[in-house]
């Protein structure tokens, strides 16, 4: 239903640009009057008009439909019972509903199952035909809106960009909110983790072992000896050196090939070489995560594993070294790509300048070209930072999921972003230690990763303000 309405939304909201752009070009064409904007601005306002209200009313009926849906079937529930039924019984037997609804129930099936799946059928039948019934109606008003405007021969382009301004303005505001949800969500669950875990155990414990917490409230079923042994569980020393030694190895293998790959499109390459070089090297960036993981799993380690046997080292199967490598090479296009873009964009005047007094080319790259593009370089390699610190599919399936606090490269190790998927996996307790701690480890990263956006930002300026 949902998809036959956007199609008829956008296939009517075309229509009418067409045809409304026609007609518009052939009054003006005819004179009957003059018009205060473009045809094409005309047109874009009908189509506007159609198409955003009947979408927001749909999007927004799909929201709430569901809801209104639930309470009124608790509603019947409770007025059919004789004694109080809590929320969370109401919400299993709106389960078991759905679910004889769609075919899908087991267990055993009771009258009240029976009539509250017949209620739910008739109200999805009502919401179904009221849905179609007000979205044609919004179409028509806000149509016939449009039409009235322009018949009256409105400024149609201001129209236009107001709605885009609009647009534009709420998209801003909802990526504000989203931000702060972020924030506020990983704030308010690190401070609940915080007040069970001691903060400094948290920041400068060496021992991970968060499935010591197995109760919902620990505070309350603990003794202060074992709230201390649990609290030294959850010591993230090995997660931070994990990440950061993961993501050093991969930096190895990207920033120099990416920098080096980069500056060499730009500056050495012929044009067919970059024709055809560039897009190979971006390709990379297009294969999935667990692609790259498979091949670290399955040739990557194995292959650094019989090497070490063949010369008397011992390597585990994951290791941090393969995982380093493999994502190494994922992240080689992001230094790569915006490397050369940026020394694309350094004016040619520099390099003429450089040449006129007697500079050579790999003289003025590295002398004029490359400080001249160092901030854009360097949010590159942030970029690629960012990437590998928030990496999780290689990590689990190459380095593994032991909290070691190791700096040999041919040692499993696992990192932040691991733990976080391996703690959130399944039915969680969000009372539990254990599964608040992954909301600390988040707000953990999230710092981390402001530091260094604050770090770049200042390389940035500083430079920036030196080649202006």
């Amino acid at each position: 239903m949902n998809f036959v309405l956007i199609s008829f939304i956008l296939l009517f909201s075309v229509s009418l640009y067409f045809f409304s752009k026609s007609r518009i070009g052939y009054f003006a064409s005819s004179k009957q009057f003059k018009l205060k904007a473009l045809p094409k601005y005309y047109a874009y306002y009908l189509s506007l008009w159609c198409a955003l209200p009947a979408f927001i009313i749909l999007v927004s009926w799909n929201i709430l439909e569901p809801t209104i849906i639930k309470n009124l079937i608790f509603s019947k529930i409770q007025s059919d019972s004789l004694n109080e039924i809590s929320k969370d019984e109401l919400n299993l037997i709106f389960q078991k509903i759905k679910a004889y609804y769609s075919g899908n129930f087991t267990g055993q099936l009771s009258e009240g199952i029976k009539a509250g799946a017949d209620q739910y059928k008739r109200l999805l039948s009502v919401a179904s035909s009221s849905k179609v019934v007000i979205f044609l109606s919004v179409i028509i008003l806000f149509t016939g809106f449009a039409l009235k405007n322009i018949s009256n021969n409105i400024h149609a382009r201001e129209g236009v960009e107001k709605i885009i301004r609009i647009i534009l303005f709420s998209s801003s505001v909802a990526a504000i909110l989203t931000t702060v949800g972020i924030v506020f969500s990983l704030l308010f669950e690190s401070i609940k983790f915080f007040t069970t875990i001691n903060f400094f155990d948290y920041i400068f414990g060496t021992s991970w072992s968060p499935q010591k917490a197995f109760v919902s409230d620990v505070s309350a079923e603990m003794s202060p000896e074992e709230l201390k042994e649990l609290s030294e569980a959850f010591g993230a020393i090995p997660l931070f050196a994990g990440t950061a030694f993961i993501a050093l190895i991969a930096m190895c293998v990207a920033v120099p090939i990416g920098l080096f790959s980069g500056i060499y499109f730009a500056e050495y390459a012929s044009v067919n070489v970059r024709k055809f070089g560039k897009p190979i090297i971006e390709i990379l960036a297009g294969v999935p995560t667990v692609v790259y993981g498979f091949f670290a799993a399955l040739t990557v380690g194995p292959f650094f594993r019989v090497l070490g046997e063949s010369i008397g080292l011992e390597v585990s199967s994951e290791s941090a070294l393969a995982a380093g490598l493999v994502m190494g090479v994922m992240i080689i296009p992001f230094v790569s790509s915006l490397t050369d873009d940026v020394v694309n964009a350094v004016p040619q005047s520099l390099r003429d300048g450089s040449y006129a007094v007697g500079a050579t080319k790999s003289e003025t790259i590295k002398k004029v070209v490359f400080p001249a593009a160092l901030p854009g370089i360097v949010g590159s390699i942030l970029l690629a930072v960012s990437r590998a610190i928030g990496e999780t599919m290689i990590v689990v399936m190459a380095a593994g999921l032991a909290a070691n606090l190791t700096i040999n490269p041919l040692e499993s190790t696992t990192t932040v972003t691991t733990q976080i998927v391996m703690i959130l996996v399944g039915d969680q307790e969000f009372t539990s230690a254990k599964t608040q701690a992954a909301f600390a480890l988040g707000l953990t990263l999230f710092v981390a990763t402001l530091i260094l956006n604050f770090i770049a930002l200042r390389v940035v300026k500083k430079y920036r303000e030196q080649y202006e």
